[in-house]
C-alpha cells in the first residue's frame, strides 16, 4: 500500500534538511512503474498539494506501457497543476527508431497542452537506445512543449552533443547518473534528478556551489566522498530497495518496503551502509 500520510514530512524534510526544492514523482525510485493508474495519481496529487508555496517544481512521471495510461495521467498532471512531466520509453514492445519514439512521446505530450514536458532518458532499464542527440532534432515542431531531457545514461557524448546543438532552445538537460554529476556539469548540464539527492542533496548543493565559483578542487572532493560511498554500497548490491532504506535511516522518515519483485534491504546492508555513510568527512564537516 502507499502510504500518503508521510509526504507532508516528506516534503518539509527535503526543502528544510537538503535544501532541494524540486521533486520528479512516480520515477524509477518511487517506482512509479510498479504502481497502478490510482496509486499514481494520489501520488502525484499529493506531491503537489504538500509542495504548494514549499517546491519550486513538481514534475510527475506519467510514462507507461500503455499509451492509453500514459495519456490519462498527463491528462490528471495538467489538472492538478504539476510544473511538468515527463515520459519514459515504453519498454516492453519498444521503438526501434526516432519516428517511433517521438510519436509516442507527442501523443501523450499533447493530452497537457499547456505544460512542459520532459522526455526521460534512461536506456539501462528500457533498453531503448535511440541517441537523444537525434531525437532533439526538430522536436519543438512535433512536441510543442518539449522543455529538456532527464538524462539517465552514462553516454556523456550524446549528453554534449545535445548541449552543443540545443544552445538556442534553452531545453533543460537534467542529469540522472549520481556519482558522474560533476563529469556533466563540466560539459553543460543544468541540473540533475537523482535517488541520492534525497539523502545527499545538501552535500550536492555545495559541491553545484563549489562547481559555480568555479572551484573544482572543492567540487570534486564531494564528487569522489559521493563516489566513494555509492561504490561501497554497489559492491553490496544495490537498487530501489536499498535505496529506500538508505533515506530511511537518514531522514527517520519510514519509506516502507518495495513492491514485488523487488524485496527489502537486507539488515546486513543497513549495518555497512550505515556504517560507511557515518564514517565519510565531508568538507563541510569541520
Amino acid at each position: 500500500q502507499i502510504n500518503l500520510s508521510v509526504i507532508r514530512q516528506y516534503v518539509d524534510y527535503l526543502v528544510s534538511e537538503q535544501n532541494v526544492k524540486n521533486v520528479f514523482v512516480n520515477g524509477t525510485t518511487g517506482e512509479g512503474l510498479s504502481l497502478n493508474i490510482q496509486e499514481r495519481k494520489q501520488l502525484a496529487e499529493e506531491w503537489v498539494c504538500q509542495g504548494k508555496d514549499k517546491l519550486d517544481h513538481v514534475i510527475i512521471h506519467v510514462g507507461a506501457l500503455s499509451l492509453p495510461e500514459s495519456q490519462e495521467l498527463a491528462r490528471h498532471a495538467a489538472a492538478i497543476g504539476a510544473s511538468g512531466i515527463a515520459v519514459i520509453a515504453p519498454f516492453f514492445f519498444k521503438p526501434t527508431n526516432k519516428d517511433e519514439l517521438i510519436a509516442f512521446l507527442q501523443q501523450v505530450a499533447s493530452e497537457a497542452p499547456a505544460v512542459p514536458f520532459y522526455y526521460y532518458h534512461i536506456p539501462p532499464l528500457t533498453g531503448v537506445k535511440v541517441c537523444v542527440e537525434e531525437l532533439l532534432d526538430g522536436i519543438k515542431e512535433q512536441i510543442p512543449t518539449f522543455q529538456g531531457v532527464k538524462f539517465s545514461d552514462t553516454d556523456l557524448l550524446d549528453l554534449a552533443q545535445c548541449i552543443n546543438k540545443n544552445e538556442r532552445e534553452q531545453f533543460a538537460f537534467l542529469y540522472g547518473v549520481d556519482e558522474q554529476l560533476l563529469s556533466a556539469l563540466a560539459i553543460g548540464a543544468d541540473g540533475a534528478v537523482g535517488s541520492t539527492y534525497n539523502y545527499l542533496g545538501q552535500k550536492t548543493n555545495l559541491m553545484l556551489q563549489a562547481f559555480a565559483k568555479p572551484d573544482l578542487v572543492l567540487a570534486r572532493k564531494y564528487q569522489f566522498l559521493t563516489g566513494e560511498f555509492l561504490n561501497f554500497v554497489i559492491k553490496l548490491g544495490f537498487g530501489v530497495a536499498q535505496t529506500k532504506a538508505v533515506m530511511t535511516f537518514v531522514s527517520g522518515i519510514p519509506m516502507g518496503p518495495p513492491r514485488l519483485p523487488l524485496v527489502d534491504a537486507s539488515e546486513d546492508f543497513i549495518v555497512r551502509a550505515k556504517a560507511k555513510l557515518d564514517s565519510i568527512v565531508w568538507p563541510d564537516d569541520d
